[in-house]
């Protein structure tokens, strides 16, 4: 099972970058390289939640399952 994180995809569609999300969120762009790479073991649904908030998406825009 593989979750796979999208980030990446949703940030080049919005021409976004790593530190102006961080920056609007509120956590480092350190955190921000981490789920965009596909690292992160968890993430936080008030995270999730501000990360949509600014980039206009839903959860489903940015995680997907893989079996």
């Amino acid at each position: 099972m593989a979750i796979v994180v999208d980030l990446d995809v949703m940030l080049a569609r919005r021409k976004m970058g790593v530190a102006e999300l961080a920056d609007r969120v509120g956590i480092t762009p350190a955190n921000i390289s981490i789920l965009k790479n596909g690292r992160a073991k968890a993430i936080r649904f008030s995270t999730l939640e501000a990360i949509c908030r600014e980039l206009n998406c839903t959860p489903g825009d940015i995680l997907r399952y893989e079996p």
